[in-house]
């Protein structure tokens, strides 16, 4: 049978099908040759190339928004939030004064970016193609960036939703090994678990040579949030990476501390943490400063000296913990261990609520060593011996 022979597709079944795979929603804005805002709401935008940068979206031919937006030389793809839904009706109406009262910048390219979208992409028009009864629009990526930290507002099966993450796992990029993915995939279960026992955010990281590499994140952030991390590369240097170094070799225990940016004898104690089991990472000015060079970075996923600064001026591990210093615990993290006793990733909670009563940061700290337990039990490890 050739293709001119099959039955035709039933347009209300082919929406039924395409409607089981849900798509982002997207609002692609420009202007006028007077400079009076554009705007068109899509699901089907699309990353095209990386080499050079191109992006796509399909406008339906018979759409008024697209018969204005279709001369403009530049566009803006602005991805909506989970919480845009009211503003994506808006947009989407016929009200010839839609944009009034709706908050927004402009790109250099004078582009609406909407106010509280998770990302936005700037772009100059590539190519306009026949695609039936819609177009295809290619766009060269100009300059974007991300926003904001909330979800992605999606389409599926008809009906605006929320993507609802239980964790998220890096892909296998960047040198982190498919058996190092294997033992996050496996930690899971029990990072969702404790994230939503304690209400903090828990994140796996492994180590990949000379960094570390955030590889799984569960939980959501309190206060609204910030961009995942899941993929993002920090130096393996102390004092931050003191759950690692309290595991190594004597040898390299001492090259590693040596090779540090912390003043001799303020660097974390790693026999404290080595006797304890776990470290812990206190308040420290520098946190805000790190945190937020850590989303910029997360642009490329590299780090940068700076960041090392930052992460050299940071809290870690005293000798004694006491209960005065204990409240300043901002961090835990514990060691999980693969069959021959050797460390294999870290489990890390933190963004945690103020732990409640006179040792309530004990309890904190119970729950993180025991779900570092578990996954390690689950690996079928054995934990190296404390100090």
């Amino acid at each position: 049978m050739t293709a001119s022979d099959q039955p035709p597709i039933e347009p209300g079944w082919y929406r039924q099908v395409l409607g089981q795979y849900p798509t982002g929603v997207c609002v692609v804005t420009g202007h006028s040759p007077e400079g009076e805002p554009i705007a068109m709401v899509v699901g089907s935008f699309s990353s095209v190339s990386l080499d050079p940068p191109l992006v796509a979206f399909f406008p339906d031919r018979r759409s008024g928004s697209w018969a204005r937006l279709r001369g403009c030389e530049h566009f803006c793809v602005n991805i909506l939030s989970a919480d845009q839904e009211g503003l994506c009706r808006k947009l989407a109406s016929k009200d010839p004064e839609k944009f009034a009262g709706v908050a927004h910048d402009l790109s250099r390219s004078g582009n609406p970016i909407l106010a509280g979208a998770v990302a936005w992409i700037d772009c100059a028009r590539h190519a306009v193609v026949d695609a039936g009864d819609h177009e295809m629009v290619t766009g060269r990526v100009l300059e974007l960036d991300i926003s904001g930290g909330s979800l992605p507002l999606l389409f599926f099966r008809g009906g605006y939703g929320r993507f609802t993450p239980a964790s998220m796992v890096a892909d296998q990029d960047g040198g982190v090994t498919l058996a190092q993915l294997r033992s996050v995939d496996c930690a899971r279960g029990e990072m969702e678990r404790l994230a939503d026992r304690v209400g903090g955010l828990c994140i796996a990281t492994v180590r990949v040579g000379d960094e570390l590499v955030i590889a799984a994140s569960a939980g959501q952030p309190r206060g609204g949030g910030a961009a995942t991390l899941v993929g993002q590369r920090l130096p393996f240097a102390p004092p931050a990476g003191a759950v690692f170094g309290a595991w190594l070799p004597p040898a390299e225990q001492a090259s590693w501390i040596a090779s540090s940016r912390v003043p001799a004898g303020q660097g974390p104690s790693l026999a404290a943490v080595r006797r304890r089991g776990y470290s812990v990472g206190l308040r420290a000015d520098a946190q805000r400063a790190l945190s937020e060079r850590l989303l910029a970075s997360a642009r490329d996923r590299r780090h940068h000296a700076d960041v090392e600064d930052l992460l050299a001026a940071l809290n870690y591990d005293p000798d004694e913990l006491a209960e005065e210093t204990k409240r300043d615990i901002r961090l835990i993290s514990a060691p999980v261990f693969d069959s021959e006793g050797t460390m294999e990733l870290a489990l890390t909670l933190y963004d945690f609520p103020k732990p409640e009563g006179e040792h309530g940061i004990d309890r904190y700290v119970a729950q993180v060593a025991a779900t570092a337990a578990a996954v390690t039990a689950k690996l079928g490890g054995h934990p190296a011996p404390l100090a």
